[in-house]
């Protein structure tokens, strides 16, 4: 099955050095780029908040997010 094209928006984030330094070595630790770190605190923080759209049910029976 083909997988649905997930489209991206570009922005600016600052952040303290600090704070950057925690994400960049946590990152390391996970084994992901800085930017996936960043979206996978944010997708984690946006589903456990109930935020992020809820998953359907695809022709298959597989879920899918509408993203």
């Amino acid at each position: 099955m083909a997988k649905k094209e997930i489209k991206t928006k570009n922005f600016i984030l600052r952040v303290d050095s600090d704070t950057m330094d925690a994400i960049e070595k946590w990152a390391a630790d996970e084994f992901r780029s800085t930017n996936g770190q960043l979206q996978w605190i944010i997708s984690e923080a946006l589903r456990k908040k109930g935020r992020l759209p809820k998953k359907k049910k695809g022709k298959d029976g597989e879920k899918e997010n509408d993203e």
